[in-house]
């Protein structure tokens, strides 16, 4: 029998809801942010903003589509009704290059002439070229003169067909020369623009709009408006108050244990090095304010194609990443590239700032939250070992049950799986392939234990700790198993551990470069 009270007050959360008007006029839960927006529409700079996916940049702008075409009734009892005395009703062309899959450039020339055809209609537009760079001025021009008002420029995700062609450069060059001339329009223009935003999830060096539009101000690390996309605690906890009850209820914790959870999970993006405002996730928060269930939303919702492709080439130690430290300009200036992954991986929100370092101008970068951070470790390690995706978990899940009943034989034949059949020969680079294995394993066990990978010198590779035991490995290269113990020994690795009262457990194992496996090992309880 269900016992839903059907009769109890019932709240939506816009998920995956992008448009604002349907949002308002169908009571879904809105979390205000239309004095930020307000703030921009007052300065009124041409901008641009760089933030993740499902990070409400489409709701964002589909809520400064509503404020300029004058839709005063959808604001009631939000921050922008209180300021605004004046609603104009301003000509908005809204270009959303989200939706296709862009595998050809005849992709995105339907999309542009679907958009043109429509405009062209709306205000009466004439051109005698076929050029989209010059139809989209000429929609310009007549749309300032049709209304008398000038036009607002709304671009969603920009980049979209640039990152979807990222492993063909023939197909990205394409694109990029016809983007570039469609954007530039919007500098001849400006005369006839009141106002433009421009989305997406990257900005590199390369992608011409940026040298060609060079009026846009990018705000995607400006302090002032750092909170624009995302939800700070203090937003969650105005707005959500009654959903975080019942998400503590449910897993039986209370409130700032729920709070803390959340946290813990989804928190954490920093966009600006200035008082680095904590912003959670907001697909996330509000999938988990739903459903009363801590998961990987974000994660689960897919990885974009292009990092997918990236990550697939790059000879990067992803071992460097947490706590990597980058010049502050390679995080916007860099060309987006194989070899340097790192500002690609930062702007689609698996890295974030965690420090800056005003003298050098040097940003360090970590994972935000744990979401973030063991999604991605599941992510990349079938890179690297020969298991599915979908295995990863499982392999984790065995390793960390074999320790805690102190089961380190099974552990260790179990890992020699994750090297079974690999295709490489071991040289220099592989030798490192095979480390980041051991990296991704260890730190992926440390969503279950407490677990430390080895950081500096003077430290054993990995060490786990479980409620009866604390394991310490030492891995050997063509050696012998004993070496490896008595490194161990001889270094000390065990001293931090003595005072401890769980069981100590040794564990020297040699990696065999003929075998390309795990070879020999040996383990002691002191």
């Amino acid at each position: 029998m269900s016992t839903i009270d059907y009769s109890a007050p019932f709240r939506r959360y816009p998920i995956g809801i992008q448009s604002f008007e349907k949002l308002r006029s169908e009571g879904y839960v809105y979390i205000d942010k239309t004095e930020q927006m307000y703030r921009l529409i007052r300065i009124g700079n041409p901008y641009f903003l760089s933030r993740p996916r499902r990070f409400g940049k489409s709701l964002m702008l589909s809520t400064l589509e509503a404020y300029f075409q004058g839709k005063k009734e959808l604001f009631e009892g939000l921050f922008i009704e209180t300021v605004e005395k004046e609603w104009k009703t301003y000509p908005v062309l809204h270009l959303d290059l989200n939706s296709e899959k862009y595998e050809t450039v005849e992709d995105l020339q339907k999309i542009l002439e679907e958009q043109l055809v429509a405009w062209e209609q709306e205000y009466d537009s004439h051109s005698a070229t076929d050029s989209y760079s010059m139809r989209f001025m000429n929609v310009i021009e007549s749309a300032y003169k049709k209304t008398g008002l000038r036009a607002v420029i709304l671009i969603d995700e920009y980049d979209k067909p640039l990152l979807r062609s990222m492993h063909n450069e023939e197909l990205q060059t394409s694109f990029r020369n016809l983007l570039t001339a469609f954007y530039t329009v919007l500098k001849s223009a400006d005369k006839w623009i009141q106002f433009i935003f421009i989305t997406g999830v990257t900005k590199f060096a390369q992608v011409g709009i940026f040298s060609n539009l060079n009026q846009l101000v990018d705000i995607s690390l400006d302090h002032r408006f750092s909170d624009l996309c995302g939800l700070t605690l203090q937003e969650i906890e105005t707005y959500c108050s009654p959903e975080l009850d019942t998400l503590a209820a449910s897993n039986n914790i209370s409130r700032q244990e729920a709070i803390t959870r959340l946290t813990r999970m989804y928190d954490g993006y920093h966009f600006s090095y200035r008082n680095m405002v904590d912003m959670f996730n907001p697909f996330s928060v509000l999938n988990t304010l739903t459903s009363g269930v801590y998961e990987s939303y974000w994660f689960a919702s897919g990885t974009p194609t292009f990092l997918t492709e990236v990550l697939k080439k790059t000879d990067f130690d992803l071992r460097k990443l947490d706590g990597i430290q980058v010049p502050a300009a390679s995080l916007t200036n860099d060309r987006a590239s194989v070899n340097n992954p790192v500002p690609m991986i930062y702007q689609s929100g698996y890295l974030t700032i965690k420090a800056y370092d005003e003298e050098f101008r040097t940003y360090t970068l970590g994972y935000p939250n744990e979401e973030v951070k063991y999604g991605f470790l599941n992510f990349v390690t079938p890179f690297y070992a020969c298991v599915g995706a979908e295995d990863a978990p499982f392999y984790i899940g065995q390793f960390v049950s074999e320790l805690r009943n102190g089961n380190v034989e099974a552990f260790l034949t179990r890992l020699r799986a994750f090297f079974a059949d690999f295709p490489y020969e071991l040289n220099d680079k592989t030798e490192r392939h095979y480390q980041v294995v051991f990296y991704l394993v260890f730190k992926l066990m440390g969503q279950f234990t407490e677990t430390e990978v080895r950081s500096a010198r003077g430290r054993a590779d990995a060490v786990v700790k479980t409620k009866d035991y604390i394991y310490v490995f030492e891995f050997k290269l063509d050696g012998t198993a004993q070496m490896a113990l008595q490194q161990i020994e001889d270094k000390g690795y065990l001293i931090p551990y003595t005072a401890d009262e769980r069981q100590l457990i040794k564990v020297g194992v040699n990696f065999d470069r003929n075998e390309r496996n795990l070879g020999e090992w040996l383990m002691v309880e002191n």
